[in-house]
């Protein structure tokens, strides 16, 4: 991906980037929703992803190892590549990391030997072990300490919360909070109505963050038997869940803004741990985006998205978590006002227009 620029922009930024564009949830909504802002700021671009199209999608298939190791391999030799490309750049954007396994070789010579200045972006707890249920075998050889250092390189940090900005201090002054946030212009742009008897409770997310569903089956399972609601997943994988009027929506692109507004109500139910404190609480902002109140865990950045009572549930134990849906599911006029108020905060504090300039000033010698 090259930006649309002039022939000599006042700044070049190259970014070094795990997924192509347009299919990781992360890298769209953490800066390729940003680019067109560079431009217009004539700042010149270049993004580099580590996987291919074709080799994104075998990496997220069971099996096939050796397809897997070939797909990683091209991956090393795109960035070897890129070593010779940066010449020209002001900046290098490195997000998450440049290469997903081993030490962060390319880091440092970027930033030791190269001399760039690199801005280092995660919206996650990426220091935390964790596997892919589809490549578990990778764990052991991923060098998730590489973090630390890479923080400590870079000439300046951009986190999507404070848990994220206190660990990245620790080795690195220049932090930057930007948190993950929606298009409410182009993208997340509807408001809406809750004016029906029928209401529809909802969740959105991936494979790996299925497992917090748990916390709320057995809640929506007595509400059920009480009231008539369906429930709605949208995921990549179907989790097949023991309720009634449960429906799966798989995952599209272009259709996540209208999948979204089949729900009323929008779940984001967490364990507390430190991978979920990491979490920029996306599927809230998403949620109330579209005027749908969030009931949501009461962990991490999510105290602070959320305003129980005013645009949406901060539930602590079971029962919350009924209560609240109940009031919710019986009273339109409550998530009408509740997603009104959530429509605004988004717009003012967790969107596109609210931070762009925030984006655009990491790329600066001044303090964002």
């Amino acid at each position: 991906m090259q930006s649309e620029r002039s022939s000599s922009p006042k700044l070049f930024v190259y970014f070094l980037v795990p997924a192509p564009p347009g299919i990781s949830p992360g890298q769209r909504f953490r800066f390729e929703q940003y680019l067109s802002f560079l431009s217009e700021s004539g700042i010149g671009y270049r993004c580099s992803a580590f996987y291919t199209y074709a080799g994104w999608r075998t990496l997220f298939r069971h099996g096939n190892y050796l397809a897997k190791i070939g797909v990683v391999l091209r991956g090393f030799c795109i960035r070897f590549a890129d070593l010779f490309r940066l010449s020209g750049a002001d900046y290098v954007f490195v997000y998450r990391e440049a290469a997903p396994l081993g030490p962060p070789v390319f880091e440092w010579i970027i930033a030791k030997l190269l001399r760039k200045k690199v801005i280092y972006d995660f919206d996650d707890a990426i220091w935390v072990p964790f596997s892919s249920q589809y490549n578990k075998v990778a764990r052991s050889i991923r060098w998730f300490g590489k973090v630390a250092a890479i923080c400590r390189w870079a000439h300046r940090v951009s986190v999507g919360n404070e848990y994220l900005a206190a660990y990245a201090r620790k080795a690195n002054s220049e932090v930057v909070i930007i948190p993950t946030v929606v298009d409410t212009a182009l993208a997340h742009n509807r408001l809406q109505d809750q004016s029906t008897s029928a209401p529809v409770i909802g969740w959105t997310g991936t494979f790996s963050t299925l497992k917090y569903l748990d916390i709320v089956l057995p809640v929506l399972q007595r509400l059920q038997q009480r009231h008539e609601f369906a429930f709605v997943v949208i995921a990549d994988k179907d989790p097949q869940l023991p309720l009634r009027n449960y429906r799966f929506v798989p995952w599209r692109k272009d259709s996540e803004t209208d999948d979204l507004m089949q729900m009323h109500i929008g779940l984001m139910p967490l364990y507390d741990d430190e991978m979920s404190r990491g979490k920029c609480g996306f599927k809230a902002i998403q949620y109330m985006a579209l005027g749908i109140p969030a009931v949501v865990s009461p962990v991490g950045v999510n105290e602070k998205i959320v305003d129980d009572g005013v645009n949406g549930f901060i539930c602590r134990k079971a029962e919350e978590w009924e209560t609240r849906l109940e009031a919710l599911l019986a009273d339109p006029g409550l998530r009408g006002r509740m997603g009104t108020e959530a429509r605004g905060k988004v717009e003012a504090n967790y969107s596109v227009v609210a931070t762009r300039e925030d984006f655009v000033r990491l790329f600066s010698q001044q303090n964002p």
